[in-house]
C-alpha cells in the first residue's frame, strides 16, 4: 500500500506547477486517502479556480473521481505500471465496488 501511495504521489506532482495565468495545487487530506489538483488563475477581468483532478485510495485501488487533463491521470498511472486492474474511473461510470452509506 505504501508503494501505491507514492508512486501516486509522485505522478499526481506532474499534474502540479505553472498554468495558465495561475498555477495548479495537489492537496491531499490528513490520512493521505484523498488528493485533488487546484488551479487558480488570472484574467484581466477575473478570477479563474477550478479542481481538475479528484482522486482517492480505496483499499488497494486508485479512484478517479473528476479528470479533465489533457493528459488523462490513468494512462500516467499505467505508465507509473499501476495495474489497470488497480484503477477504478468512477467518472466514467466504473463501479467502486464501496459498500452504500
Amino acid at each position: 500500500m505504501d508503494r501505491l501511495i507514492e508512486t501516486l504521489r509522485q505522478t499526481l506532482e506532474g499534474y502540479v506547477g505553472d498554468a495558465l495565468n495561475g498555477y495548479s495545487y495537489l492537496t491531499e487530506s490528513k490520512d493521505g486517502t484523498a488528493f485533488t489538483v487546484v488551479s487558480v488563475g488570472y484574467l484581466p477581468d477575473k478570477r479563474i479556480v477550478d479542481v481538475s483532478l479528484i482522486v482517492r485510495l480505496v483499499g488497494d485501488r486508485i479512484v478517479i473521481e473528476r479528470d479533465v487533463n489533457d493528459k488523462p491521470l490513468v494512462d500516467a498511472l499505467l505508465q507509473a505500471n499501476i495495474p489497470r486492474e488497480q484503477i477504478v474511473l468512477a467518472y466514467a461510470g466504473e463501479p467502486t465496488d464501496e459498500p452504500a452509506a
